[in-house]
């Protein structure tokens, strides 16, 4: 393995355990704070900080299915491992490095609730558009989600993800 790659390993790694303990701590602070207390408003009618309890997946379905949650975890993060052993040592390819990076520290996040509590704490509240109550592992992806999203569709090429195919190049 390069020292490139190995570097990028270890960055990754410090990145993805700096934003799960993060995800870990907000959580923590809000179950503390929170949990049994009325809501705290940021902005009125618009944003608040609302603790919630969600035991499903978003907008509350397939409720008490932890087992299902942790094997598509599971498979997410075997997907990310496969990619970053993959990815080329080249600097094009950083911003899908950190797409992954929210997207793995995101499913890590909501994983450890699961595992540990069958449910995931939620606590940000757009009161004024109703929207459901989510928390920063969410966060994390849906914008490593949607970065990734853009990535393919505008930045990379089909050949800069050919490197990612499960087909076996054909010899000359």
């Amino acid at each position: 393995m390069s020292r490139e790659k190995r570097s990028l390993f270890l960055r990754f790694i410090i990145g993805f355990v700096i934003l799960t303990g993060l995800d870990q701590w907000t959580k923590g602070l809000v179950t503390t704070y929170l949990k049994g207390n009325p809501p705290i408003p940021v902005l009125e009618g618009v944003f608040e900080f609302y603790y919630s309890e969600n035991r499903g997946a978003a907008f509350g379905m397939l409720q008490e299915q932890q087992v299902f949650f942790a094997l598509i975890a599971m498979i997410v993060l075997g997907a990310i491992g496969y990619m970053l052993i993959r990815m080329p040592d080249d600097r094009k390819y950083r911003p899908l490095t950190v797409c992954l990076l929210l997207i793995g520290a995101g499913a890590v996040g909501n994983m450890i609730d699961r595992l540990s509590q069958s449910y995931v704490v939620d606590f940000l509240y757009f009161k004024l558009i109703n929207f459901p109550i989510f928390n920063v592992a969410d966060c994390y992806v849906t914008i490593g989600a949607f970065c990734l999203v853009l990535l393919v569709m505008l930045y990379y090429k089909d050949e800069d993800m050919a490197c990612f195919s499960l087909k076996k190049k054909k010899e000359d």
